[in-house]
């Protein structure tokens, strides 16, 4: 863990151009996940993290090369505070007069409150570019997932690398956390996650589990989003908490567990 924390202490490329720039949180399971996409002299900034984090996030930004007034976008999938808190530290800092804060209009609505209002005019909505951003030949769409968990809620998906930036779909309480996890072969024929049939000593699903059953609102708003998500051909998922999962079979082995899955939110109450 010693080696794995000084790696955490860099900026790490999950895919081409597209670097995560978190840290390592010693004090709690809930770990979130800041992505930066590089592309030439433009970049886009993904749930950039809460005001605690903002230091550590914009050193990573520098450690991979970017100059933060290359900066063109700052994507938010909802309004929590782990992904907002540093938004008007980033925006202050980002002194290009081009910068767009995007996300759902729903979103919207409550992210006016976390910065100036000189600052409004800098957002715009997922609705108002037809579901599709484009910057320098790169296209990432984006994917409504109503009340997965806010009523705004959406996830991005950068087409060149095939990569889903979920936002808290696929996130875990991470008892155990590195930045990739892979399943195991046996995992989708397990049945007992307290004895893992391939005798490893953590099994990430019950803390994937535990995350959805807690933080969805319901079992409809899950598998509608699991619905959206299957039709894509997905090589990664990078969700806001939890690891990144760059395997298919682990991939669409969680959609399809997801989607079944019980006692989510509201319905585990006996009504």
């Amino acid at each position: 863990m010693e080696n794995n924390l000084r790696e955490y202490d860099r900026p790490i490329q999950i895919a081409e151009g597209i670097y995560w720039v978190g840290f390592y949180e010693e004090n709690t399971n809930l770990h979130c996940n800041p992505y930066l996409i590089a592309e030439g002299d433009k970049a886009v900034l993904i749930d950039a993290g809460s005001r605690p984090d903002f230091a550590t996030v914009m050193t990573k930004i520098l450690q991979a090369g970017v100059d933060p007034d290359n900066i063109v976008t700052l994507i938010y999938h909802h309004t929590d505070p782990d992904l907002c808190g540093s938004m008007p530290n980033v925006v202050d800092l980002c002194k290009n007069k081009d910068l767009t804060i995007l996300s759902e209009k729903q979103d919207n609505i409550f992210i006016n409150y976390y910065i100036d209002r000189d600052k409004h005019k800098f957002l715009k909505t997922i609705n108002d570019l037809n579901f599709f951003f484009e910057f320098n030949g790169r296209r990432l769409e984006f994917i409504r997932t109503p009340h997965a968990h806010c009523p705004g809620s959406f996830v991005t998906y950068d087409k060149r690398t095939k990569t889903l930036f979920s936002s808290d779909l696929f996130g875990s309480f991470s008892r155990q956390w590195e930045l990739f996890t892979r399943l195991a072969d046996q995992c989708p024929d397990c049945t007992d996650y307290d004895n893992c049939i391939a005798s490893r000593p953590y099994c990430p699903l019950p803390d994937i589990i535990h995350f959805h059953r807690d933080i969805m609102p319901s079992g409809k708003s899950l598998r509608y989003a699991m619905r959206q998500i299957s039709t894509l051909d997905i090589d990664r998922i990078a969700p806001q908490h939890g690891s990144v999962f760059d395997q298919k079979k682990d991939i669409y082995f969680l959609i399809e567990k997801l989607s079944t899955l019980d006692k989510v939110g509201i319905d585990a109450f006996d009504m």
